[in-house]
């Protein structure tokens, strides 16, 4: 298989995964009626634009996206890590932004007793950086 083959297929499983995470979150918040905290929100607004602009590379396939996409990524990737690390306790409480309304720090829902949604969160922003990664290492080797 041709490098650039590979590489779109690296951006187009970014994509899926993308997608599912938003189809995801949607479905937490408006069919099972999870609220939102404050971090969540700056993680979709993190996720939720990857969606077209993976896309917009894919439609022709455009390697550049990688560039754009990288950052809005790296953003949602550490604030899903400061949300994990303030779950789990490391970060204290006091130091949260999201003290009023719905606090960042609890979870309402759990798979598997600690798969909740920031983690979650984390290793789709983990596995999306990964994947743009190699796509661009495959396009610039």
């Amino acid at each position: 298989m041709h490098k650039a083959s590979w590489a779109w297929s690296l951006l187009f499983a970014a994509w899926i995964l993308v997608t599912i995470a938003t189809l995801g979150s949607l479905f937490f918040s408006e069919v099972m009626g999870i609220p939102v905290c404050e971090l969540c929100w700056y993680q979709r607004v993190a996720m939720y634009p990857l969606v077209v602009i993976l896309a917009l590379g894919l439609f022709p396939y455009d390697p550049g996206v990688v560039r754009y996409a990288m950052v809005l990524a790296g953003a949602g990737w550490f604030i899903a890590l400061y949300q994990v690390l303030l779950v789990v306790g490391i970060i204290p409480e006091s130091a949260q932004p999201c003290v009023q309304g719905i606090p960042c720090s609890e979870t309402h829902f759990s798979l598997l007793g600690f798969l909740n949604i920031p983690t979650f969160s984390f290793i789709t922003f983990t596995l999306i950086g990964v994947l743009l990664f190699y796509t661009h290492k495959m396009e610039s080797s």
